[in-house]
């Protein structure tokens, strides 16, 4: 059929073109274009819309500040009174120092020690850190609070131990040394 649609505009396409235009007719034509008004769209400026931009800009900032999840505030012994604060301040300067000076034996022989140590230390941490989630539950609970003190103390004397095992071993190492 396609086929046959095809040979019948074939048979015939001769007999489409018979009038020519008349000498002339592209200039009348393209004059007449001209001449024309042509109305051009003039984009129309919304003043409006770039406010609602702004405004659906300041909408999604309010929403994500609401919806935001806030951190809670995790007590520790600091925030329960100025004594606390002053007691775990000392704590931790203890701390810092014992582990300055752990830190400072540089020998293999004490290597060992020190991790395992250091192990220790992060093993009390993370009951410390239980203890203060205890304390978000329950502020005023005097057991978490000696509870808290208690490892402070833990973790100094752990460090203090190893530092009394490494002088023991220097000795030990100073005497073998002598004979």
């Amino acid at each position: 059929m396609k086929d046959n649609i095809h040979t019948l505009f074939d048979n015939i396409k001769d007999d489409f073109d018979i009038e020519m235009p008349n000498i002339g007719h592209d200039k009348r034509f393209l004059d007449k274009l001209n001449t024309q008004h042509i109305v051009t769209n003039t984009p129309k400026r919304n003043f409006w819309k770039p406010f609602i931009g702004i405004a659906a800009s300041i909408t999604l900032l309010v929403s994500l500040s609401v919806l935001m999840p806030r951190e809670d505030v995790v007590p520790d012994l600091a925030s329960i009174s100025p004594e606390m604060a002053k007691t775990e301040s000392v704590f931790n300067v203890t701390l810092q120092n014992e582990l300055k000076k752990i830190n400072a034996e540089e020998y293999p022989e004490y290597q060992e020690l020190i991790v395992d140590a250091l192990f220790e230390i992060k093993v009390l941490e993370e009951g410390y850190n239980q203890l203060i989630y205890g304390l978000k539950e329950n502020p005023e609970d005097q057991l978490i609070l000696s509870a808290m003190i208690l490892n402070f103390q833990s973790r100094i004397d752990v460090l203090q131990d190893v530092m009394q095992e490494i002088e023991n071993m220097k000795k030990l190492n100073n005497n073998t040394t002598i004979i």
